[in-house]
């Protein structure tokens, strides 16, 4: 099993969530995070004054998948999330030991 954390723009989220659920993904968990990466943030205006934004809003998306779905998911984000232009995000391949659901006990691929 393998756990998938994607960083995308927030407005990409329901486009990338609907594919995923085309692609027979249903199941993820969705954070509001901020930070930056090339991007390095940017300027904005109040009141007059000037003023640095270090960390940008973005959204996270986690899955765990069985390994076979990795590839499919992989590139239903890419393809959905990609804007093409610098801020798109990053796409996180981690495995995953085990899986227990609390409620039943079933393990693994079963609990997923």
């Amino acid at each position: 099993m393998k756990k998938i954390e994607a960083i995308i723009k927030p407005f990409k989220l329901d486009d990338v969530r609907e594919s995923l659920a085309e692609v027979g993904i249903t199941g993820m968990t969705v954070t509001e995070v901020k930070g930056f990466g090339r991007q390095k943030g940017h300027t904005e205006l109040y009141r007059g004054a000037e003023y640095m934004v270090d960390f940008l809003p973005k959204v996270k998306i986690e899955i765990v998948i069985a390994d076979e779905m990795v590839d499919t998911c992989l590139e239903t984000i890419m393809k959905t999330a990609q804007t093409g232009k610098i801020g798109d995000g990053k796409i996180f391949v981690v495995d995953v030991a085990r899986v227990v659901r609390i409620r039943t006990g079933e393990e693994d691929e079963d609990a997923i």
